[in-house]
């Protein structure tokens, strides 16, 4: 009997990466908004046998800012629009935990990650994160995770000189343009170049890594 094949599962961060993030929080799911492009990127994953598992800091329910039925709304909108595609993601994983909680749930720490080997039963050396946020993939790498950035989000406007020190931060990092990006490399099988970021003029401010949740 041939052995099975590993289960192939990649673990995306939510706000900056599949929806647009906000400096206020996304609060409310009318706050919620897909990047373009992102929700096609999770259902071409999942119509090709990979497991997409949600891995979100959602300090604003610690916060007191909504509460568990305004996240699930969130949720239930993001769902039904990858229904309508064809796709799904199989979890939410999130840290619901303020920052002076100190939880090992909330990013940087990889508790989340932690939680999601141990529900599927899996070793998450190699498995695939995606984020547009340094503590996401600070925590996946704590897990054993192979870090993918996505120029969204927070890391936007990254100039040249912001992407070295994140590349200093987070060994084997993998830059893409987004999470559509993404997909056609994990699909294809290779990184394509034209994921590789534009250099800013100089003079320019580097973007905020530290996403505010």
């Amino acid at each position: 009997m041939p052995e099975r094949s590993p289960m192939k599962i990649v673990i995306l961060d939510r706000d900056g990466t599949i929806n647009e993030g906000r400096d206020d929080y996304v609060k409310t799911a009318d706050e919620w908004y897909p990047l373009a492009g992102a929700l096609d990127a999770i259902a071409r994953l999942h119509q090709a046998g990979w497991h997409v598992v949600v891995a979100t800091n959602q300090s604003g329910l610690g916060r007191g800012l909504f509460d568990m039925a305004t996240l699930n709304a969130m949720h239930l909108k993001m769902n039904e629009a990858l229904a309508r595609l064809g796709g799904r993601v199989d979890a939410v994983f999130f840290c619901p935990h303020a920052p002076e909680d100190g939880c090992e749930c909330r990013k940087p720490r990889p508790g989340l990650f932690t939680q999601i080997g141990r529900r599927y039963g899996v070793e998450l050396a190699g498995v695939p994160t995606v984020s547009g946020t340094l503590r996401h993939l600070q925590a996946g790498v704590a897990a054993g995770c192979q870090p993918h950035l996505v120029r969204t989000g927070h890391s936007a406007d990254l100039d040249a000189a912001g992407l070295q020190e994140l590349r200093a931060q987070v060994p084997g990092l993998v830059v893409h343009e987004d999470l559509a990006a993404f997909a056609d490399t994990l699909l294809i099988g290779h990184h394509r170049k034209v994921g590789e970021p534009r250099s800013k003029p100089a003079g320019e401010a580097v973007a905020r890594l530290a996403d505010p949740l």
